[in-house]
């Protein structure tokens, strides 16, 4: 799996810059790992500048300069969860600002969005991007910001981030891409012309599914400025010891990476022979629609899958209930594998007639892919599927 290398000779790679963080703060000790900042206020006038941990924590600033290191920008901001995070920025808009986005995205996202800052006066426009057509209503449009997945959360889509982004600029309009699904190490954002690359590092940034968090990456300074404020006025702060824990889960994040987009790849391509299956979509398989996009775009297929079983929501659920390796349980991205129902789970805020016209269906299930080896995440696929014959 071909990853991001440094641009700067000089520079280390991207396992030792995960792993060798900088300034722990605590220099003194000569502690390999940083110690856990568990306190909620600091002596006025320390030299490091701290006071209170709602507008700062040393773990914070630690975490933050791992990740502005492997996103390879300028300023990062990390927050309490994804969720957070997409707060943070939406809540930098004001009343009759409008956010034209990508139709399929997290759950979440959408229920935030049309549920909560609708009431404050924010538009929603939803457009399907994959279509050409639809990237030319920007300048007609004219959106305070642009919001993207790519891939999409659960239908995998790969959406032009360059070409949106190229053409928003003409109009200097912003633009969010929630990164959660490929990190920096297969997608660049930013690099792609992007304003905010955004992660929920819940997911495989931290990779063990034990800490919740999020962060906000840029080049922009206002935009820097606008979180940090966030961060403090709306107290979306994450805890020390989160940021202890995703620090010490990113330092694997390459090796994780590695194991699970092989998994992924020989998963879905096994799924793809199995007549049980109606329809798999995998970035990286030829059939998929966006496939020489996603090929160009990523520099790999990432570890989520997104199949269609062929039967009801009893028996999708049925075969959901019967594998042994992956538990049926919300998120993604962490070392042990996972299977969810879009529909009755991540999606289930989504009113029927939106799921319908999107594609997510009873019998549409998501993979995420963890580090297991791949015969045993097979043959566990395999003996659920037999339960349905």
């Amino acid at each position: 799996m071909a990853l991001y290398k440094s641009n700067n000779k000089n520079e280390p790679g991207e396992n030792t810059r995960a792993i060798h963080h900088g300034k722990s703060f605590a220099e003194g000790t000569g502690c390999v790992m940083p110690p856990i900042f568990q306190t909620s206020t600091f002596e006025h006038g320390n030299i490091e500048g701290f006071d209170y941990t709602r507008s700062g924590n040393p773990n914070f600033k630690i975490l933050e300069k791992v990740l502005i290191s492997l996103e390879g920008c300028k300023y990062g901001t990390v927050f309490s969860s994804g969720v957070s995070a997409i707060t943070a920025i939406a809540a930098s808009l004001t009343n009759q600002d409008v956010i034209l986005c990508e139709e399929n995205l997290y759950g979440c996202t959408i229920r935030l969005f049309e549920k909560i800052f609708k009431n404050y006066g924010l538009e929603i426009i939803s457009i399907d991007f994959t279509k050409t057509s639809n990237i030319d209503k920007i300048s007609e449009l004219k959106p305070s910001m642009i919001w993207l997945e790519s891939p999409t959360n659960p239908l995998l889509k790969i959406i032009d981030i360059k070409s949106i982004c190229g053409k928003a600029k003409q109009d200097n309009i912003p633009v969010v891409v929630d990164n959660t699904f490929s990190t920096c190490l297969l997608q660049r954002p930013l690099d792609l012309g992007a304003t905010i690359s955004l992660l929920s590092t819940t997911k495989y940034i931290n990779g063990h599914s034990d800490a919740l968090g999020g962060a906000v990456l840029t080049n922009d300074k206002n935009w820097q400025d606008r979180m940090i404020f966030s961060q403090k006025s709306l107290g979306l702060q994450p805890s020390p010891f989160d940021c202890w824990l995703i620090t010490r889960g990113v330092k694997t994040l390459k090796l994780r990476l590695k194991q699970q987009v092989k998994n992924a790849s020989e998963i879905a391509d096994f799924l793809a022979l199995n007549p049980l299956i109606d329809s798999v979509r995998y970035p990286f398989r030829s059939d998929h629609p966006q496939f020489h996009l996603a090929k160009d775009q990523m520099k790999a297929g990432g570890a989520m899958i997104t199949a269609n079983i062929k039967g009801d929501l009893e028996q999708t659920f049925l075969f959901c209930k019967n594998l042994k390796y992956f538990t049926m349980a919300e998120s993604l991205g962490g070392i042990e594998s996972l299977i969810c129902h879009p529909s009755t789970m991540t999606h289930a805020s989504i009113s029927s007639n939106r799921k319908a016209k999107l594609g997510i269906g009873d019998n549409l299930i998501r993979f995420s892919i963890g580090c297991e080896d791949f015969v045993d995440l097979k043959d566990d696929i395999q003996q659920s599927l037999n339960q349905l014959l």
